[in-house]
């Protein structure tokens, strides 16, 4: 596993070895970030990401490389945390980065989650999606004018509705769902 652009490109992650961790394949990540770059993620200067469900810390990395200046991850496994901390180590990107250790809705309570965040990534095991939407519907105190929830679900599963967030745009990459969401007065509707 590598990150697929910007100034650590190319760079190799470390991850868990169990199968607990199932982290998002490089050309998924390589195409949800073509995507949040052509809209303009990134172009008001150093992004502030929250990856909830860390794993291998994968996407705050890839956004970190990509311009993005600080991020903070939440993960409550230890041997995903392991693997995120030698990550941050070996990137060189301790002083951009803050690494929790809790499950993600415990974590929600920590005041390093205050934000504002510009980008938020939730890459939860796809059977606790209901839990992730319960996450997400508590973010928006935390979330920046202007940004983006990106839910990482099973593409077999519509991305719930949510309310205060609408749907952007969901891709689909084989067993894969990516969906954009962007906080909103009005609900998130089936797709």
């Amino acid at each position: 596993m590598r990150i697929t652009g910007g100034e650590l490109r190319s760079r190799r992650l470390v991850a868990p070895r169990s199968q607990a961790t199932r982290p998002t394949q490089d050309r998924v990540r390589e195409a949800l970030f073509s995507i949040l770059v052509s809209r303009g993620t990134f172009d008001d200067g150093p992004a502030a990401v929250l990856d909830l469900y860390a794993g291998t810390g994968a996407l705050a990395f890839e956004a970190l490389s990509r311009g993005a200046g600080r991020a903070v991850l939440v993960e409550k496994s230890r041997e995903a945390l392991s693997a995120i901390r030698e990550n941050v180590s070996e990137l060189g990107l301790s002083s951009r980065v803050t690494v929790l250790s809790a499950p993600c809705d415990k974590a929600l309570a920590d005041p390093r989650l205050a934000g504002p965040f510009d980008l938020v990534f939730l890459d939860p095991p796809y059977a606790d999606l209901a839990a992730a939407a319960a996450v997400v519907a508590r973010l928006p105190s935390r979330l920046a004018p202007g940004a983006r929830v990106v839910l990482e679900h099973a593409s077999a599963d519509p991305c719930p509705t949510i309310e205060g967030f609408s749907l952007e745009d969901t891709r689909v990459y084989g067993d894969t769902a990516l969906s954009l969401l962007l906080p909103s007065d009005v609900g998130l509707s089936q797709t």
